[in-house]
């Protein structure tokens, strides 16, 4: 590596052995170079974050939502630190007595809310694991998430109560109370009722152990009086019933966050108290050694779902230095409107918001006149340039950055520091453009739910990270594998390789399925799937995927196999290769049709000529497209599993053009290569205007 890397070596690599592939050095952030950075002292779990939060800045403002007055928003109004301590006991306490024991599992269904954290706070306090399920979640997900992971208590959205109802009588076996974050109507009353779960709205909720219990919770005491064990356990809930926090431990499962499911169902991922608060530790110290730290006056906009790690570790370390985290309306096309009006310091984007906000922007510059339009370009290409030669963002062209950048920055809330992109890769193109006319820095990130999030982040002012995720955050080890069926070497000039990493941030494995563990943990380091190259910076570049397993642009996993054994069972189809990748937000497909089928149909439908030739007309293609996604319908896909345009090759997939192995499995980087232009013009033809 070059010296002014931004890594350090702490272990050689390893040549290939019969049993398992040659695997590239150790190395480590440099800014752990006299060992990881620990945890504040008696800073052991979840709940130690936020109390002691709560005892350095009761009166900071924590949590913060827009007042909506006559049908329109309004100013933020905040809860502070002790503020939402207080709703948080008596939400632990109601929790418990619904005979929630330490250990147990309390679901959080819905979009993130004041609520959600209150929730999940309560979770901590009483040693619960916090069980998200995503509120793009359908039911029969939440089914099995509710059923495998055994959740007792639920916290649903209220939009979300019809669709929670769903996945009865099976969710009952275990789910025996549920909690809205609104209001309960009395049909929904009834139908939890009708299967004995007791439901009650949040404010409701909060008075389950107060002293003075109202005559609506009384009576629906009274209808589930025969599910309780005695008279004496109902008369506890007028009792302003207190109980014991238990104590903490570093290696207690805080959290189960399922996957979203990349080969049949989801996945419980277990996350404990030390992976979260080691994680906390690596990120402040990484803020600290490039000047960035966070302090109490910080303010974020919670846009991303809690049930997402990225978000849930991003609100931990906001909470750990006292600072405000304000909530956006639920709207993607009024966040630039909640971002003005709360004024964030932090804002964390997934690439598709921000490439909504690029293409915003360019509107805008493309619709003004040549005169502003000159001086657009003029100021960009003047900043961009001092950027490439060393200058750091806000020094590169002050002059620039006022009299037309200052215009981004302000639609932005005027008081950004820092972007964070993460959850899928962020086209150059767009950071670069972002960097430049953001005013703050732009950081792309890299992890998953298994590392705990962070892993990887880059760092501001260093142009030449663009296009990567930056080096390791100081709390992991990280080293390349090879991958010889791909022809990725992890000991070449130019190291390649399965990123694989060690250390305390990583989960405990996956809930009641070890066999899965196994597979992804191997002598303590876990493989993520996702092949990598070193940068001589020392940052990481990710540059594909060793499984036949990628995520789209807004964060979905698509398991493409599965989709090709959906689609090929169509009878118009011979053979399918399903593509998709991460900047993108569909699939595309090649397919073989069916020779006769197809025949048949241009016989039928008036188109001449041989099959070549028919397979080549935009009505055959219309007409394929039309069955698969009739197939799709039929197999219940999801929206984002179905193709959305196709390219018809008349020459099955074959080895003579290497792209079949002996045994006829798919050879998908032969694949990507052979037919890149043609799926270059599908991907133009979807997402060109009025396409």
């Amino acid at each position: 590596m070059a010296q002014q890397s931004y890594i350090i070596q702490v272990e050689e690599g390893k040549a290939a052995t019969d049993e398992k592939p040659s695997v590239g050095p150790v190395y480590r952030s440099r800014f752990a170079e006299n060992g990881f950075p620990a945890p504040v002292s008696g800073m052991d779990s979840c709940w130690d974050i936020f109390r002691i939060s709560v005892e350095k800045y009761p009166d900071n403002p924590m949590l913060g939502r827009r007042q909506i007055v006559d049908g329109k928003a309004g100013k933020y109004v905040w809860q502070t630190y002790k503020e939402v301590y207080d709703i948080v006991i008596k939400v632990g306490n109601s929790i418990r007595s619904c005979d929630v024991e330490e250990g147990g599992k309390c679901g959080i269904y819905g979009a993130s809310c004041a609520e959600w954290i209150m929730t999940m706070e309560a979770c901590n306090a009483h040693g619960l694991s916090c069980v998200p399920l995503y509120d793009t979640l359908g039911a029969g997900a939440v089914e099995f998430i509710i059923c495998h992971a055994e959740v007792s208590i639920a916290f649903v959205e209220e939009k979300k109560i019809a669709e929670l109802f769903k996945t009865f009588p099976n969710s009952t076996k275990y789910l025996r109370t549920i909690v809205s974050f609104g209001k309960v109507a009395p049909d929904q009353k009834e139908e939890a009722e009708k299967h004995g779960l007791a439901i009650f709205t949040w404010e409701e909720f909060l008075q389950l152990t107060a002293s003075n219990i109202s005559h609506d919770i009384l009576f629906i005491f009274l209808q589930w009086s025969c599910l309780l064990d005695d008279v004496s356990i109902l008369i506890q809930y007028g009792e302003n019933k207190q109980y014991d926090l238990p104590i903490k431990k570093k290696n207690d499962v805080c959290t189960i966050m399922y996957t979203s499911g990349t080969t049949g169902d989801p996945k419980g991922v277990l996350i404990s108290n030390e992976s979260i608060v080691t994680l906390v530790a690596g990120v402040n110290s990484l803020l600290e050694r490039v000047n960035e730290q966070l302090t109490m006056k910080d303010v974020y906009i919670s846009y991303l779902p809690l049930a997402h790690i990225f978000d849930r570790v991003i609100e931990e370390l906001f909470i750990s230095h006292g600072a405000s985290i304000g909530f956006w309306r639920g709207d993607v096309k009024l966040l630039v409107e909640d971002l003005g009006e709360l004024k964030p310091s932090i804002f964390c984007a997934v690439p598709r918001v921000l490439d909504r906000i690029y293409s915003g922007l360019q509107q805008k510059v493309s619709e003004g006149s040549l005169l502003r339009k000159t001086l657009f370009n003029a100021a960009y290409s003047f900043k961009f340039y001092n950027m490439r030669n060393g200058s750091k963002h806000g020094e590169a062209s002050p002059f620039s950055d006022k009299i037309v950048f200052s215009q981004v920055k302000e639609r932005l809330g005027g008081n950004l520091r820092i972007i964070l992109s993460g959850a899928a890769p962020l086209s150059a193109h767009v950071e670069e453009f972002l960097r430049v006319v953001a005013c703050c820095h732009i950081m792309q990130g890299y992890g998953l739910t298994e590392t705990c999030a962070g892993t990887f982040v880059s760092l501001p002012n260093e142009l030449s990270m663009l296009g990567t995720v930056g080096p390791p955050v100081p709390n992991v080890d990280v080293r390349l594998e090879s991958v010889p069926e791909m022809g990725y070497d992890a000991l070449a000039s130019t190291p390649r390789g399965e990123i694989c990493l060690r250390g305390k941030t990583l989960f405990t494995g996956y809930y009641k399925r070890e066999d899965l563990t196994n597979e992804v943990m191997v002598d303590g380091w876990f493989h993520t799937g996702d092949i990598g190259e070193w940068q001589p910076n020392g940052s990481m570049k990710v540059i594909d995927r060793k499984k036949n397993i990628f995520k789209l642009s807004q964060g979905e996993y698509v398991a493409v196999e599965n989709l090709e054994n959906v689609f090929g069972s169509a009878s118009v189809v011979d053979s399918i290769w399903v593509y998709g990748n991460s900047f993108e937000s569909f699939l595309v497909a090649v397919v073989n049709p069916n020779k006769q089928a197809l025949e048949r149909w241009a016989s039928d439908n008036g188109v001449k000529g041989d099959f070549e030739s028919i397979c080549k007309d935009p009505k055959a293609k219309g007409y394929i497209l039309g069955e698969l996604t009739k197939t799709g319908k039929e197999k219940q896909l999801k929206g984002f599993e179905f193709i959305k345009a196709v390219h018809l090759d008349h020459e099955p997939f074959d080895m003579d053009r290497d792209l079949l192995t002996p045994t006829f499995k798919k050879k998908r980087p032969q694949l990507l290569k052979y037919y890149q232009s043609a799926i270059d013009d599908m991907y133009k033809s979807v997402n060109k205007p009025n396409a």
